[in-house]
Formats: C-alpha cells, sequence, structure tokens
C-alpha cells in the first residue's frame, strides 16, 4: 500500500509478527509483517485504544 509508512516488525512468542502504520491523513494501520496489503485501517485514537487494551489484557484473546 503507497503512502503508508510501516514501523519494523513486532514480534511476540511464536511467528506473530505485526506492523504498525500511519498515513498523512491521520490513518493508522495494523497488519500481519508480510501481509500489509492485508491490513486493518482506522484512526490513529481507535488504534491506540486497541493496542493499549490489548497491552492492559482486556483483548489478548483478539491476536
Amino acid at each position: 500500500m503507497h503512502g503508508i509508512t510501516w514501523e519494523d516488525p513486532f514480534c511476540a512468542e511464536g511467528n506473530s509478527c505485526f506492523r504498525l502504520g500511519t498515513d498523512a491523513n491521520g490513518n493508522g494501520y495494523i497488519a500481519v509483517a508480510g501481509h500489509e496489503d492485508a491490513c486493518v485501517k482506522d484512526s490513529l485514537e481507535a488504534l491506540r485504544v486497541l493496542i493499549r487494551d490489548i497491552k492492559a489484557g482486556k483483548a489478548d484473546h483478539l491476536l
């Protein structure tokens, strides 16, 4: 996808590697590393809330 700045992959235990990205329009993206063309897109704030909830153990089953 063009216009998205991807961060380095974050790899947890096992083979789960994810990438976070942003674009110039204030959107945030989450994708499985190597499959950035099939990413989830939302506002940066919505993705921040999702990531905070996952880190807090509220949504660990999503990953």
